[in-house]
């Protein structure tokens, strides 16, 4: 994977010839996706090895229609005869399987007529260089526990890349490729102190090596969130504010992102459904999908179906905008796609976020604590307890517990529950940390009351 631009044009090539070869074994309409893939990553614990693994992967995906009907189908074996064999089988699939009304390909003049730079990709990141992992990884373990006596012992560090070329192609003449890359490096320390240990981690990751976060910073900062759970304690059961610190504010949007997902939508398995033009959050809350943000890690020129990705605004000072659709789920609500389908090799496009994060608020995280009277930092989630149909919530939670406006101690053992329709309704303040780690993101935000179930 030396030159990834060349293997782009090598492998719509390839696209192109499965999908002559369809057509000619009496497809109405195929389309193809094929990625390549490297990844790299080392791992530490106390300086030492414990992980080195190095992976190589090249596969293709079919979708061929038989009329309105669809088959889909997987193969690693790019040999010509491979490829011969397979294109045919699935064809022949595609013909004794049920007719679907509403499969079938987008429009063809909805499909992307450009494809622009967005900055994905790190020529280094197909190319690992061991020593350099390592040394990152060791300098993020001795930097979290250099920083206090207490921090005894390490989960690990770990520091990984990865690289990656994909390509699509249809029968309605779409063909194109882009490259991408991550770097990522992590840390979790674990302190002891009167013979109770706590451990917690910090991480960082970026499209280009030179924007990771330096490893001393990483693992400062994963120390001082290690140290602050010493002593947690549990509290009564009470109704209270809750402030979802930003990484796990993160979580919260992610149930918001699964809700207004097309698929989830027609299955009947969102508490957003029916609800575009509602208010659904307080009006402090815009949230944006951008697939077309620099650096993005969400970020990709077109989606997996050939059509442009965009900036779209699901939330818009409170109200649900807009739904994120690909074309299939479009057609079942009778909407239009917003250019967010997405696939795996071998399975049929489904809507999915690109970037997708809650714009930041006006208020650091020290005026967010300074509001509240008494109520819980939330600094770790635990469990999935989240009912997607009628939102109600209810999750296993570690945190800081605040008192007139102070941080007092630290709380674990507690649950936390609410509605996400409430919950979203009563935020009350958006904080300004908002940091774009991954394809989901949001800053810290303070939710007006929630029951915290405790001793």
């Amino acid at each position: 994977m030396k030159d990834l631009r060349a293997d782009g044009a090598a492998m719509t090539a390839t696209l192109q010839g499965v999908l002559e070869q369809a057509a000619r074994a009496g497809a109405s309409a195929a389309d193809a996706v094929m990625v390549e893939s490297a990844a790299f990553a080392a791992g530490v614990r106390l300086g030492e090895i414990e992980k080195l693994t190095d992976s190589r992967e090249r596969r293709l995906g079919l979708r061929v229609f038989a009329g309105a009907s669809v088959a889909i189908a997987a193969t690693a074996d790019l040999s010509p005869a491979g490829l011969a064999r397979f294109t045919a089988d699935t064809v022949g699939l595609a013909r004794v399987t049920a007719p679907d009304p509403l499969a079938g390909l987008p429009d063809p003049g909805a499909l992307a007529t450009d494809a622009p730079d967005l900055d994905l990709y790190d020529e280094t990141a197909a190319a690992p260089a061991p020593d350099l992992a390592l040394a990152k990884a060791r300098a993020a373990e001795r930097a979290a526990l250099a920083v206090d006596p207490r921090l005894t012992n390490s989960e690990g560090a770990e520091f990984s890349q990865d690289a990656s070329v994909i390509a699509y192609a249809s029968t309605l003449g779409f063909a194109g490729s882009y490259r991408r890359s991550s770097f990522h490096l992590g840390v979790e320390p674990v302190a002891s102190h009167d013979g109770r240990m706590q451990r917690d981690f910090w991480y960082a990751r970026a499209r280009h090596l030179a924007r990771l976060d330096d490893p001393a910073a990483i693992g400062a900062r994963a120390a001082e969130r290690t140290l602050r759970r010493l002593g947690a304690r549990r509290v009564k059961t009470q109704e209270a504010p809750v402030i979802f610190e930003a990484p796990v504010a993160v979580s919260l949007l992610g149930h918001l992102a699964a809700a207004v997902t097309g698929q989830s939508l027609y299955r009947g398995a969102s508490f957003l459904l029916g609800r575009l033009g509602d208010a659904i959050a307080a009006s402090c809350m815009t949230v944006i999908d951008d697939g077309r943000m620099l650096r993005g890690h969400g970020s990709r020129p077109f989606d997996a179906e050939g059509l442009p990705t965009r900036r779209t605004v699901v939330v818009e000072r409170g109200v649900l905008a807009s739904y994120l659709l690909d074309t299939y789920s479009a057609k079942r609500l009778s909407l239009a796609s917003t250019g967010n389908a997405a696939r795996a090799i071998g399975d049929a496009p489904g809507a999915a976020p690109t970037n997708f994060y809650l714009e930041a608020g006006p208020h650091a995280l020290e005026a967010l604590v300074a509001s509240v009277e008494r109520g819980l930092l939330v600094t770790e989630l635990i469990g999935f307890g989240v009912n997607a149909v009628t939102g109600d919530y209810s999750r296993g939670a570690a945190g800081l517990w605040i008192e007139h406006g102070e941080i007092a101690y630290p709380v674990e053992e507690i649950t936390i529950a609410g509605n996400l329709l409430d919950m979203f309704r009563d935020v009350e303040m958006i904080g300004s940390d908002l940091e774009l780690r991954g394809a989901i993101a949001a800053p810290s935000l303070k939710v007006g009351r929630m029951t915290i179930a405790g001793a």
